[in-house]
């Protein structure tokens, strides 16, 4: 396809950068004959050798006899669990195991078994005939000891290599003074499970926030909603997603690519994934196999990074994510330079940042988001260069003169220093080294004075006062 997205030149910037205006109906159709191809491919699936092991923690507690709507909570709970179990004999590379807490120990007053819990189902391949006897002979009895069955349920995973997923059900918080956050974090973190789904069934609402640190919550606020809110979970669980990734231009254009990118867990700050951005054969964003479990915090590595916050997927369906991720070019040069001179360093700022960006060296090119940058240019003396601006796809050209060298010989060494005159101001330079007599300088074009005294002068009036001149290329020699 033959892009004829067409720009204006406006008034030139800091030494070369361009301005351009965009022809908005040229943007929109450029837009939509790269997306239309992914469009057609909308609907991949996960790779389908991927193994996903999906452990339910069900509460049995004694809370869940209470009557929820015309039933009590274990029996709704039994019934939704069931009917979405059907469909999931027919997955394949899908193992399921069910682990039940607060159903051995009856609880009485002031006393409660908080280690009440037991794996009851192992994982297996269709063993969903097992899990509904389990669910129909449960009675529920006991207390609530949810962080102590998410420590044991770490147990229950035969490895880690597999997409190992908890659903807790559960209609209560913790009962044994343990934090259940503080566990699941702890096994995220080693990667023994991804984030888990906890579904509250009638929970009151001052209570769901403490369960909402443990991982995805869903409220199933009324026996109706359960059934929803489990297959919502269940398509979740199952990651069956697709997602792509466009580096926008600051036009809008999905152009932006060939640099890394990272994907964190938004929550607890893990490293997910890490990849390349690469635009297909077809000349479009690479489809990405992102699992939907997460909420992410995106970094695409420009320079200053590019990223975007609290990015959900929609599983079950093909997720297109943009990212503001424009750049243009700078390009550094030394008027007259030759390759076997040694670097000289550029820091790059962002206007109004004290930090440094980068250090760039001269006679080099180096991508930067778009915008304005203050350049400091580690020559003798500093050369600062404010105001320079990064636009769009372009280049913005930065020269500097060359430098010349001043060899500054004294009868013995002593202290001194070079200073630049800048009218009938001063400007330090650097010092002489006070071991040796002979000193060497690359220095940018400009007027100087040298001010000097050898050692073995212990008076005044001894001090030595040299002007001299330096020119582009040249070298000079100043006696002392």
């Amino acid at each position: 396809m033959r892009n004829e997205l067409t720009t204006e030149r406006g008034p030139r910037t800091v030494r070369g950068g361009h301005g351009f205006r965009v022809r908005p109906h040229l943007v929109a159709q450029a837009l939509a004959a790269l997306l239309f191809p992914v469009l057609l491919h909308a609907q991949q699936q996960e790779d389908p050798d991927r193994l996903t092991r999906i452990l339910f923690v069900v509460d049995a507690s004694n809370s869940m006899n209470a009557f929820w709507g015309n039933e009590p909570r274990i029996t709704v709970a039994r019934r939704v669990l069931l009917e979405a179990l059907a469909p999931l004999e027919k997955v394949p590379n899908l193992e399921l195991a069910l682990r039940l807490y607060g159903h051995q120990t009856r609880i009485e007053p002031g006393k409660q078994d908080c280690d009440d819990t037991r794996l009851e189902v192992p994982f297996a391949k269709g063993n969903t005939r097992a899990i509904q006897s389990k669910m129909n002979e449960v009675r529920c009895l006991g207390t609530t000891p949810i962080a102590r069955s998410l420590e044991k349920a770490a147990a229950d995973f035969p490895d880690n290599t597999a997409r190992n997923v908890i659903i807790l059900i559960t209609d209560g918080i913790e009962a044994c003074d343990e934090d259940p956050c503080a566990v699941s974090r702890a096994l995220q973190a080693k990667g023994i499970i991804l984030k888990p789904f906890i579904i509250g069934i009638g929970i009151d609402e001052a209570n769901k926030y403490s369960l909402k640190c443990v991982g995805n919550y869903f409220d199933a606020g009324t026996p109706e909603t359960f059934d929803r809110v489990m297959r919502v979970v269940i398509d979740q669980a199952l990651g069956a997603t697709t997602t792509q990734l466009l580096l926008l231009t600051d036009d809008g254009l999905p152009t932006e690519t060939d640099m890394p990118v990272t994907f964190y867990d938004q929550r607890t700050g893990e490293l997910r994934y890490d990849l390349v951005h690469t635009m297909n054969l077809r000349g479009v964003p690479d489809t990405l196999q992102i699992d939907p479990v997460y909420t992410y915090r995106i970094v695409a590595h420009t320079v200053p990074p590019s990223v975007k916050e609290n990015v959900v997927l929609e599983p079950g369906r093909h997720n297109v994510i943009a990212l503001m991720a424009g750049q243009g070019t700078l390009e550094l040069r030394i008027e007259g330079a030759v390759t076997a001179e040694a670097p000289v360093p550029c820091i790059v700022r962002q206007q109004g940042r004290a930090e440094t960006l980068n250090a760039q060296p001269m006679n080099t090119a180096q991508r930067y988001r778009t915008g304005t940058y203050d350049l400091e240019v580690l020559t003798l003396p500093r050369l600062a260069i404010p105001d320079v601006v990064i636009r769009q796809g372009r280049t913005t050209p930065v020269s500097i003169p060359r430098s010349g060298t001043i060899n500054v010989a004294a009868t013995e060494p002593g202290p001194g220093a070079i200073f630049l005159k800048k009218g009938n101001e001063l400007l330090w330079v650097v010092d002489l080294d006070p071991r040796i007599s002979k000193n060497q300088f690359k220095l940018l074009p400009g007027d100087y004075r040298v001010i000097y005294r050898r050692n073995s002068a212990r008076e005044t009036v001894f001090t030595v006062i040299k002007d001299f001149t330096v020119a582009s290329g040249r070298a000079v020699s100043v006696e002392l």
